[in-house]
């Protein structure tokens, strides 16, 4: 049984843009920063005290097995 709220599409690429900047993370201010403290507030990113966003733990779980869960190759 599902157990996650639901992420909408923006969402899910604001997470997705996260996973990919690393460490840098996403600063603040640009058009995903709703999605980005809507994330936050669903613990799956957190923004740094230097005001950049970047994934949890829980957000990088939550892009592997909804986002872009690996695929055996046949």
């Amino acid at each position: 049984m599902w157990n996650q709220p639901y992420l909408e599409t923006c969402c899910r690429s604001a997470l997705h843009r996260l996973t990919l900047v690393g460490q840098a993370g996403r600063p603040d201010g640009l058009k995903d920063g709703p999605c980005l403290r809507r994330l936050q507030g669903m613990g799956l990113a957190r923004q740094r005290p230097d005001g950049r966003f970047e994934a949890t733990a829980e957000g990088w779980d939550r892009h592997a097995t909804e986002i872009a869960p690996k695929r055996e190759r046949a």
